[in-house]
């Protein structure tokens, strides 16, 4: 008999003991369809048994005792005769069958139930005891429910309902520890099992110390031999420096600023040691290395062991009980969605497989294909949703505005400027979509200063032309500013096509009168086009005719905002920006619902920026050249990692080195203060200022990146440019060398032995953003590109490495080839894929483009 129905059949014993007064179960019998009906379903039993016990169930609060009686009996009846071995009872028996009258399940095999340690509740603890240190007896688990495949024609899911119960169903879980597991993202156990490690310790294979070599990363351990704190910098920082030993050698561990951890290690204890080995003065050491307490066990077994990310409250030892507890339990149960055919094609292990290695893997062959499997999963389901955006998007009519090439040579030759060959062809591109009967959606991206607004500016000209209306939305005022006054130039200069009041600013500093001014004009068609920040998609403003939508820096923007601004028009055609060079595997995945134009030649005349790396040493031959650009009547900017500084990062921070600068470094040059924490219109008041010449250096955080045009700087000094990716570090190069003049970027790294980091001579290398986006992608993944685009996913890409592009091709080749043949999922065989699409993008997440 399936788990399910033994559980119904001591359900209905246990209510005919209780006199069918419907208390078996709190709250009553319909209480458990909540989780019943899913697991019944995940062990295959027929789905008009479980609709004529759902049925029963709902209605049962309703009966008289002597109806509930009878309800049950027939119910059991019902079932005897679908599945005979729940029916074995003697023929006279009246009442729902008891336990002694019905076979009962057999024992779960003892080693497929893992020997998780079992923690008492945070209440029945002693104050100040840590969890892993009270143990209780392990009580037994239900084996797991038999895996179900999935059944051609099935109209809802097979995935166990148990899968989305709170985790303070598990022993030792109570209400303070479920809001611990809420602060990592686990609300259910479904996502528990979603919850992968972020390393893994093999201590299958440890090497010794004395086998150690500079460069390598490894895990070592060791026991500690003395632990010490100095102070340096003249006390305003200090270094925790601490020396294990595992008999072949010793090892320097240096911790800088995070004088808290010298209490965490104590003399004699053994601990595991990973990170990247380093020298000093000739000795290896590692700088910060992650470490954690050796448990026993782990190095008897000599196995593979996961480590999770943590929050306060709760140890590894204790969390991979729990974690051990749940996926031997749970992740046999998952039904595995995708098709045997792709699964073979694509040469993957099972859903269930892939779990259970993921979290606690018996090889490391094991562990990759559980990666891959995961990885392919996230990609495969990604690709199946930009397609069938960009389906969605062409099926749908969009105005025609065609345009003549005599009207657009007269344009450009108005221009001051020759547009590149790149330009003409982005150009071309959306006068083509303009043209095609079906809605632009296309992506624009070029390097810092290729000229990507004068493309968008000829094109709202050709939609204005014809008397729509057109909106530009840029992330911040102080952009949405610069364009307005780059556009106002092109459209409504001398002999321009507009009038200066059809062209409108609207952001959130404008004036209510003047907002209003503006939202009327846009209703009654009178503002042809509007520039602005998100002030452009609030409520009250509503556009007569709405066409042509750019959006500025479109990884800077929500999915909730591009879809409110397309619903403010019909159909309107979408041009999105980015200045952030997109790798061609990253574009096709991710942006693969928009048609891409690529802008990858500069303007005439514009110089390559001089890049150097300079050593920390070396940071007053940076000032010396500052000084000299503003003695010539230049600006410079000066671009520090943290605000304020910080314990745990041994960086330096603008808010301390500004009064430094101000006072005894510049004293005579006047400098402004720039970061994230101040408010939009102070940023802008301060932004503004530099630009009209008011300061002479900006000291800034990376707010600066995506900021407004100041011509006149011609220094970008970046301080700890270590802890910058390569596309932040090319954004904020892309601040200066935008006017005729010899422009520098220096790049002061944290420590002296960082002036080799890669990224850094790549970018005194070059002045190409799309070798580096490449270079970025290898030594860091797809998180400086993806940006905000990924809150339109409902999960993340957490295992998938977008520079695996064998694993992309094999992807994506299988979601074509499945969207192909089922765009929309609508085949009997594809409802369980259909399902887990569903949760991938989030119900209702819609557009992402």
């Amino acid at each position: 008999m399936q788990p399910s129905l033994e559980k119904l059949r001591k359900i209905f014993r246990l209510e005919h003991e209780n006199k069918y007064e419907n208390i078996a179960i709190i709250g009553g019998l319909a209480k458990m369809l909540d989780f019943w009906e899913g697991e019944a379903r995940a062990e295959g039993v027929a789905e008009e048994v479980i609709q004529a016990i759902v049925a029963r169930l709902r209605s049962y609060e309703k009966l008289s005792p002597d109806g509930r009686a009878e309800s049950l009996k027939g119910l059991w009846k019902r079932i005897g005769e679908t599945y005979p071995e729940a029916g074995q009872k003697p023929k006279t028996q009246t009442q729902p069958p008891m336990e002694s009258q019905l076979p009962r399940p057999p024992k779960p095999a003892q080693d497929a139930i893992p020997n998780v340690e079992k923690i008492v509740l945070p209440s029945q603890r002693p104050e100040n005891q840590p969890p892993q240190q009270q143990k209780v007896q392990q009580k037994p688990r239900p084996a797991p429910p038999p895996r179900s495949e999935a059944v051609p024609g099935a109209k809802t899911s097979q995935t166990p309902a148990a899968l989305n119960a709170s985790v303070t169903v598990l022993q030792g879980v109570g209400p303070k520890y479920a809001e611990t597991f809420v602060n990592l993202g686990m609300n259910n156990l479904g996502d528990m099992l979603y919850y992968f490690p972020r390393r893994y310790e093999d201590y299958s294979q440890l090497k010794p110390i004395k086998s150690l070599f500079y460069g390598e990363v490894v895990t070592v351990l060791g026991t500690i031999q003395s632990v010490h704190t100095r102070p340096i910098r003249g006390g305003k920082m200090s270094i925790v420096e601490v020396v294990i030993s595992d008999g072949t050698g010793s090892l320097r561990l240096s911790y800088f600023n995070q004088p808290w951890i010298a209490n965490r290690f104590k003399q004699d204890d053994a601990i595991s040691v990973s990170g990247k080995v380093d020298q000093y003065l000739g000795r290896l050491v590692m700088n910060s290395p992650d470490w954690e307490s050796v448990e026993v066990e782990n190095l008897h077994t000599a196995r593979i062991v996961p480590i999770y990310a943590l929050t306060e409250k709760i140890t590894q030892k204790w969390l991979r009980g729990v974690m051990n507890q749940v996926v031997g339990h749970w992740a046999p149960a998952v039904v595995d969605a995708l098709p045997d055919r792709i699964k073979l094609a694509a040469k993957l292990v099972s859903l269930s497989e892939a779990l259970m290695q993921v979290h606690f893997p018996v090889s490391q062959d094991r562990l990759k294909a559980a990666r891959e499997r995961l990885g392919f999963d996230e990609i495969f389901y990604l690709q199946m949703g930009v397609l069938r955006q960009k389906r969605d998007w062409k099926s749908v009519e969009g105005r025609r505005f065609p345009v003549s090439s005599e009207w657009l040579d007269v344009r450009l030759t108005s221009l001051p400027f020759t547009l590149t060959e790149a330009q003409q062809k982005t150009v071309e591109d959306i006068r083509v979509d303009l043209d095609s009967g079906q809605p632009m959606n296309r992506l624009v991206q070029g390097d810092v200063g290729s000229g990507k607004t004068v493309v968008a500016a000829l094109g709202a000209a050709i939609v204005v032309n014809a008397g729509a209306q057109a909106a530009i939305m840029a992330p911040t005022s102080i952009l949405a500013e610069q364009h307005y006054r780059n556009f106002t130039n092109m459209l409504a200069g001398e002999g321009g096509m507009l009038n200066q009041s059809e062209i409108r600013l609207l952001v959130g500093s404008t004036s209510e009168a003047e907002k209003e001014a503006i939202r009327q004009g846009l209703a009654d068609g009178s503002v042809k086009m509007v520039i602005g920040t998100h002030a452009v998609i609030e409520g009250p403003v509503q556009f007569k005719d709405l066409q042509f939508i750019v959006i500025d820096e479109q990884h800077r923007f929500g999915v909730e905002q591009r879809k409110e601004l397309r619903s403010k028009g019909t159909n309107p055609h979408l041009l999105v920006m980015t200045a952030t060079p997109i790798p061609r595997s990253l574009a096709l995945t991710v942006f693969g619902d928009l048609d891409i134009s690529v802008i990858d030649q500069m303007p005439e005349g514009r110089q390559p920026i001089n890049t150097y790396v300079l050593r920390p040493q070396e940071r007053e031959r940076a000032f010396t050249l500052i000084r000299g650009q503003i003695k010539e009547g230049r600006q410079a900017f000066i671009v520090y990692p943290l605000i304020d500084e910080s314990e745990k990062i041994e960086a330096r921070a603008a808010v301390d080195d500004f009064e430094t600068l101000s006072k005894q470094i510049f004293p005579d040059l006047k400098l402004g203060l720039l970061h994230g924490r101040m408010k939009p219109a102070e940023k802008d008041e301060v932004m503004m200022k530099f630009r009209d010449g008011q300061y002479d250096i900006l000291v800034s955080t990376t707010v600066v990146e995506v900021g407004v045009d100041v011509p006149n700087s011609t220094v970008m000094l970046i301080e700890g440019a270590d802890r910058f990716g390569l596309a932040q570090l090319h954004q904020l190069r892309g601040r200066v060398g935008r006017g005729g003049a010899q422009s520098y970027c220096l790049l002061i790294p944290t420590h002296e032995d960082a002036t080799e980091n890669e990224r850094l001579q790549a970018m005194s290398r070059t002045n190409s953003g799309f070798e580096l986006a490449d270079l970025d992608l290898k030594t860091r993944g797809p998180g400086e590109f993806l940006g905000t685009r990924q809150a339109g996913f409902a999960s993340t890409l957490k295992m998938a490495s977008i520079t695996d592009v064998p694993l992309i091709e094999k992807a994506r080749a299988q979601a074509q080839a499945l969207f192909e043949r089922d765009p929309y999922l609508q085949q009997p065989e594809h409802t369980l894929l259909a399902e887990a699409f569903e949760r991938f993008w989030g119900a209702g997440q819609g557009d992402v483009s």
